[in-house]
């Protein structure tokens, strides 16, 4: 299954995690959140991105992918 988990923490900062996407599936599919949330303060692949098959994900799907934004407003 995929998931997108977006976490808010109480000083404003924002992480982005992915689960279950393969390749750059998971980029794509946090692009236009990413955008809306500004700039990224750090970007962590996972095993996850670099798997070119799904069904090689299906036996790794705790991994994930994360991207952790600072939002000053």
């Amino acid at each position: 299954m995929k998931t997108i988990e977006i976490t808010v923490s109480p000083t404003g900062e924002t992480k982005i995690e992915t689960k279950g996407f393969s390749g750059s599936e998971c980029v794509n599919a946090t692009r236009e959140l990413e955008r809306a949330l500004g700039n990224s303060s750090k970007n962590q692949r996972t095993a996850e991105f670099y798997s070119q098959s799904s069904a090689l994900n299906q036996s790794s799907n705790n991994q994930t992918g994360e991207t952790e934004f600072n939002v000053s407003g």
